[in-house]
């Protein structure tokens, strides 16, 4: 992956081509080019005719809406597709080589986010017919975290959560029955979306559990992820389980959300894991949100049914008559496990499964949402082959209970371990509150600022000072420090100061000539940068746009990195205006160069 592109979001793709005019040819050519199957995140990536393909499809898409760029939401992304979900001209896997057959026509959400210009880059590898939670069930190989290569990435959408972690695509579609758009999501550091079963058409997707399937979205922020699922998603009466939203759901919750916590909850000795999710709750209520713990019991008793009960018969149906010496032999044993229920037992099942999601909804009637561990532990991929399926089972504990009670869900990052690994909590609310939790979310997103996926990991220990409630943490570099000229433009707007530091030492700093006040440009450089002096300031949300209006080029608001791994948005400079300004790193800041000034 080319350096160019690592870690983009939508928004810097966008910026890419309408902006700085870049070409998708020229772009995702290189990219494929440097994409590989060794990689074993991937299953099959786009051949150069396959690429071309989609190109020319994209070109007759732009003269079709006369060559403005920005009707096409997703013009020249590149996506990944978990390979249990159709492309037309593509092999289906599912993980299983016995099982490989080439698909007709793209699943709907395919052709959706096609239309919208998306260019599907590759399909991504995963636990063999998408039955576990680790990532370690598949022949074309066990997907390792992105973080440290002996631990589980998490599954079964395993390498759709690693392709995104690591940058090499903006988003990717997972699917989720019992956890598998989540927890690999908190095992990389991503945002899972968890859409409402019935949103997301499931034509075209090899069937797990079909009544209870979700195909999910992986990304690095949640603006992303909802806006790939809203492209997707959409009533679609080729699929018998597709659903039109029937009432008006919230598209935002409170300022301060109420939200039910698990009393006592289960972290199965993993107590960096239970440290984390405790650090994590105390930014929750710093950011605003009311916690209120509540029993947890009905959800656990519900979790314990998809495995346990004879719901497992589904993914018995689903695999059908596979031969049993070519499948993983979890898998086979999980599958055939069904064989042993009666109907009258999935009625019962059935039954138990009405009575817990009630009492689950009677719960949840008294909350904005459910906050939970994304997992309450993680394994090294040794210990799997040790314990498969009880690990397994722990990974779903707060995961398991969703699509059975009918219920949506986003895995949210939540900050890092002591020793360096993710740590992630979920969001979960009543079906068609998806956007309601994604308001949420970003907002979460937002006054957090943590690095995302794997390439911008901070250090252990690294310091994460709480962020305002409702505010964006911006560093600035001049005029607008503390003391300097221009700083009254954050302090009227009840901006706070949180406190000074470096940016990583990729930056060189320069005096722009002819501004006034004085002002330097900030620019990230490939080599001999050095850190720069910046203070952070929270400024209220509703202030923000107010401060950047006011922003005169050549300068703007982008994102810059800190030197203990963090980013946060930032000065930015165009290159262009730099050509004639004064190279004045060697001072390490703003302030020590204006000292300089009055000195001499």
């Amino acid at each position: 992956m080319t350096q160019q592109t690592l870690g983009f979001t939508l928004s810097d793709w966008q910026q890419a081509y309408q902006q700085e005019g870049l070409a998708p040819a020229a772009v995702l050519g290189a990219l494929r080019n440097e994409l590989s199957t060794d990689d074993n995140a991937w299953i099959s990536l786009a051949s150069e005719a396959q690429l071309n393909e989609q190109l020319a499809a994209l070109d007759e898409r732009l003269q079709q809406v006369e060559g403005n760029v920005a009707s096409l939401p997703l013009y020249g992304v590149p996506f990944a597709v978990k390979d249990n979900i159709d492309a037309a001209g593509w092999d289906t896997t599912a993980a299983c080589p016995a099982f490989a057959h080439q698909a007709s026509a793209d699943a709907t959400v395919v052709a959706r986010l096609r239309a919208a210009g998306a260019i599907l880059i590759g399909k991504t590898n995963l636990d063999q017919f998408a039955t576990g939670l680790v990532g370690t069930r598949s022949p074309y190989g066990a997907v390792s975290n992105s973080f440290n290569a002996d631990y589980v990435s998490g599954g079964s959408s395993s390498g759709s959560a690693s392709v995104v972690a690591r940058g090499l695509v903006p988003f990717a579609l997972g699917t989720d029955t019992a956890g598998s758009g989540r927890v690999p999501a908190g095992f990389n550091n991503i945002v899972g979306l968890k859409p409402t079963r019935g949103w997301l058409s499931n034509t075209g997707l090899v069937p797990a559990c079909r009544t209870l399937d979700c195909i999910s979205v992986f990304a690095l922020t949640v603006a992303d992820a909802q806006a790939v699922a809203t492209i997707a998603g959409g009533f679609d009466p080729s699929d018998a389980y597709s659903r039109a939203n029937p009432c008006s759901a919230p598209v935002g919750l409170p300022v301060r959300p109420k939200l039910a916590i698990p009393a006592n909850p289960e972290f199965f000795d993993d107590t960096q894991m239970q440290t984390s999710y405790e650090a994590a709750l105390e930014k929750w209520r710093a950011f605003g949100a009311e916690l209120v713990e509540i029993d947890f019991s009905p959800f656990a008793d519900l979790a314990a049914q998809l495995y346990q009960g004879s719901w497992v018969a589904e993914r018995t149906v689903a695999v059908g008559e596979m031969d049993p010496d070519k499948m993983d032999p979890v898998v086979r044993g999980i599958v055939d496990g069904g064989h042993k229920y009666s109907a009258c037992e999935a009625y019962q099942a059935e039954y138990i499964r009405a009575e817990l999601s009630r009492q689950i909804s009677l719960i949840l009637a008294d909350f904005d949402a459910l906050l939970v561990p994304t997992s309450p532990t993680i394994r090294r991929i040794s210990e799997m082959a040790e314990e498969p399926v009880l690990y397994n089972s722990q990974f779903g504990t707060y995961t398991n209970f969703t699509n059975l009670a009918d219920l949506c869900a986003l895995a949210l990052p939540a900050g890092m371990r002591e020793d360096g690994l993710p740590a992630g909590v979920t969001l979960i609310a009543p079906a068609w509150h998806d956007h309601a939790l994604a308001e949420l979310g970003k907002r979460w997103q937002q006054a957090q600022a943590l690095p995302l996926g794997a390439t911008g990991k901070p250090c252990p220990g690294a310091q994460q000072t709480i962020q305002v409630p409702g505010s964006v943490r911006v560093a600035v570099v001049g005029a607008h420090l503390t003391g300097m000229p221009l700083n009254f433009q954050l302090t009227s707007r009840d901006a706070v100061l949180v406190e000074q530091t470096l940016t990583c030492p990729d930056y060189r700093l320069y005096a722009l000539p002819g501004t006034v006040p004085p002002k330097p440009g900030l620019a990230r450089v490939a080599q001999d940068g050095a850190q720069i002096i910046v203070e952070l300031w929270d400024i209220p949300l509703a202030r923000f746009g107010e401060f950047v209006a006011e922003i005169p080029p050549p300068l703007g608001i982008g994102n810059l990195q800190l030197a203990d791994g963090r980013w946060v948005k930032g000065f930015i400079c165009e290159p262009a205006a730099l050509a004639d300004a004064r190279d004045i790193t060697a001072f390490g800041g703003w302030r020590a160069f204006i000292a300089s000034l009055s000195a001499a």
